[in-house]
């Protein structure tokens, strides 16, 4: 916090680097232990970050929850090659269908093991969406508080469903 008052901040890697000015004890601790420096600390995945950084610079929660959780839609049509979207776009990709063969596949599916934990990979991300995407998207904005906690959990939820699918095994249809 004392840094801010000559504008300074650390970086993640220890070095000194040139950051907000606080004037006041308040700014100081706003400025030092900002939303945007705790998803760092978190090592929250850049495609979640493309999504929303404009929304957290603005500190609009309620759009960035929202935004962020569109990057796991936007990375399965990326990876599978489909155009759906929600429930239906997971399912088509990840699910295990008659073929025993998703699209996209978080494990080698050898055991049943393996089978369940791809079905809960399905399911967590129509889970985050269905608590975090649907109700903001539909929702107005004054009716609904996205807190800094809140957005933060959902954050390092997406982080880790972009983290799994950085080492999928992606199956295209055609070979199928």
């Amino acid at each position: 916090e004392v840094l801010t008052f000559v504008s300074l901040r650390i970086d993640e890697k220890g070095v000194g680097r040139p950051g907000v000015r606080s004037s006041t004890l308040d700014e100081a601790s706003r400025n030092a232990t900002s939303l945007r420096a705790e998803l760092r600390r978190r090592g929250t995945h850049d495609e979640v970050l493309r999504y929303c950084t404009v929304e957290l610079l603005k500190k609009n929660n309620f759009h960035a929850s929202l935004e962020a959780t569109k990057s796991v839609f936007g990375r399965v049509r990326q990876l599978s090659g489909l155009s759906g979207d929600g429930a239906a776009l997971i399912e088509a990709a990840l699910s295990l269908g008659k073929s025993g063969t998703p699209i996209i596949a978080i494990n080698d599916l050898t055991s049943q093991t393996d089978r369940d934990e791809q079905t809960g990979f399905a399911n967590l991300i129509k889970g985050l969406s269905g608590m975090f995407r649907n109700p903001v998207a539909h929702d107005p904005r004054v009716l609904r508080t996205v807190t800094d906690i809140q957005l933060l959990e959902l954050v390092t939820s997406l982080s880790m469903v972009h983290r799994r699918l950085d080492v999928a095994t992606v199956n295209h249809p055609s070979s199928t």
